[in-house]
């Protein structure tokens, strides 16, 4: 198979993949229309762009400052868009990210838990970010979710003379906790269920089963502490809203 066949034949098969998801959430009626196949269309070029990038960031270590932020800069980003509806949301989003990503990766290295090279910090922040963008939009979202659900209860609070933050203390701790139960599972399944990208990763790129392993533990703890610090930042600044009757939640 020549490398023009062998695109041709990868390239179909996710447009199979998608189209498949894509009939399946219509049939159902989710009502994301086109969405997952414009995702992962996205993706591939993203992908193909820093694959170039990375080749040169590997080469030069000091641009890898600059393809920090601009990982950071997407994440928060991506995570104010969805957060765009609550008090605060781009501020909450914005400092959730930067605090949860920051806090985990200094801890990382500081420790010395993973070399401190140009390859494995691209490789632990990319992860670690990601997972801050995500703990970021599930804290929000559920914050808002449960706020108009329990608008009656807030509503009661500041009555009694509760602060707004006093009000949505149990809703934003209730938030952070739906947020990471996914997480979590993941966590306590790995090895068992899954075979996560990182151990896998470090497999293909040579590393021993136990350095890889290792890595993985790291990466698993260093998401829960980035996603936990995201949701809580996030869902104690959106807390102080003054508002009694959130707006409700776009897709």
């Amino acid at each position: 198979m020549t490398g023009f066949e062998h695109f041709a034949w990868f390239g179909g098969g996710l447009v199979v993949l998608s189209g498949v998801t894509i009939a399946l959430l219509r049939w159902q009626r989710v009502g994301i229309g086109a969405f997952p196949l414009w995702a992962l269309a996205r993706a591939s070029l993203q992908l193909a762009v820093i694959a170039l990038l990375l080749h040169g960031i590997l080469s030069v270590p000091w641009t890898v400052v600059g393809f920090l932020a601009l990982m950071l800069t997407t994440a928060s980003w991506t995570a104010v868009r969805r957060l765009s509806e609550l008090w605060h949301g781009r501020r909450a989003a914005t400092l959730g990210v930067l605090l949860g990503s920051a806090t985990a990766l200094s801890i990382v290295f500081s420790l010395g838990l993973v070399p401190f090279g140009t390859r494995y910090l691209v490789a632990t922040a990319g992860i670690v970010i990601g997972n801050s963008m995500t703990g970021s939009t599930l804290a929000g979202r559920n914050f808002l979710r449960a706020a108009r659900t329990r608008s009656l209860e807030v509503e009661s609070w500041l009555a009694l003379g509760a602060t707004p933050a006093q009000a949505h203390a149990e809703i934003g701790r209730e938030a952070v906790r739906e947020s990471l139960l996914p997480t979590l599972d993941q966590t306590k399944s790995t090895g068992l269920v899954t075979l996560p990208g990182a151990f896998v990763g470090a497999l293909f790129g040579g590393a021993s089963p136990v350095d890889a392993a290792q890595f993985q533990l790291v990466v698993l703890a260093s998401v829960l502490l980035a996603m936990s610090v995201t949701g809580i930042v996030v869902t104690r600044v959106v807390g102080t809203t003054p508002y009694l009757t959130p707006q409700p939640v776009q897709p």
